[in-house]
């Protein structure tokens, strides 16, 4: 269940990411933790994600959350990358992760399924394509919510 306060963060959170060039994509409150652990998930949409990126993340959002007092009592923040386990949405990304195992979802039904599981062969302005164990498909991207990278 998410924290009450999540919205709010992600309200806060995401224009200071928008212009340090980072892209919020997570926001978890942890209060069963003492003192508790407010973790923010950033990504560079330029670059690989680094450390530099983090700490430039963590002071400027710090410094807003006790601007406003949103959490009023103490807690740890912790800023880092999703890791390689994320959903693809840049260019970049489907030109990194080709030949990968990826999840596509799609709104609707797409030759009688939702969900596809298969090594991505690209995108382009119209089709994701995949390789479903030899069989190519196009998936239209109009139908695509979602194209995640599997884990190893």
């Amino acid at each position: 269940m998410t924290h009450p306060l999540i919205p709010q963060i992600i309200d806060l959170a995401t224009p200071i990411a928008a212009d340090l060039g980072l892209e919020l994509v997570g926001a978890v409150f942890q209060t069963n933790q003492s003192p508790p652990v407010l973790r923010l998930d950033i990504r560079n949409l330029n670059s690989d994600t680094g450390l530099e990126d983090c700490e430039q993340m963590s002071k400027a959002v710090e410094a807003s959350l006790d601007a406003t007092n949103i959490i009023p009592d103490a807690y740890v923040l912790e800023v880092s990358s999703p890791g390689i386990s994320r959903q693809l949405t840049t260019d970049r990304e489907f030109i990194s992760f080709k030949g990968f195992t990826v999840i596509v979802t799609t709104s609707e039904l797409f030759q009688g399924k939702t969900e596809f599981k298969g090594k991505l062969v690209n995108r382009d302005e119209t089709f994701v394509h995949l390789n479903l164990k030899g069989r190519a498909i196009a998936i239209p991207r109009l139908l695509v919510t979602k194209v995640l990278l599997m884990e190893a």
